[in-house]
């Protein structure tokens, strides 16, 4: 099953460990997460359920494409990283 893991600076704000779960693409296996995590939706996800400005998602090392449906294929093996933009100075 794939794996999700969370950047260290999200994991600073909610507890979000690495997970595995089931799912065909990268929608199926956040929802999955988000399943046992609900508030960690509004960190990853806007109101209208695509990714959020601030968000990247990487699956097996490539940028994922989609960020408002979340149509990225996701395999058996797959790992999935979410990260979050770093802003200041």
């Amino acid at each position: 099953m794939p794996s999700v893991n969370f950047t260290e600076n999200l994991n600073r704000h909610m507890s979000c460990p690495p997970k595995i779960v089931d799912g065909a693409t990268l929608r199926d296996t956040l929802n999955r997460v988000f399943d046992d995590n609900p508030k960690l939706r509004s960190y990853i996800l806007d109101d209208q359920d695509r990714l959020r400005q601030h968000v990247v998602v990487f699956i097996d090392g490539e940028q994922s494409k989609d960020r408002e449906r979340l149509t990225d294929s996701v395999r058996e093996n797959s790992e999935i990283y979410v990260m979050q933009a770093l802003s200041g100075g």
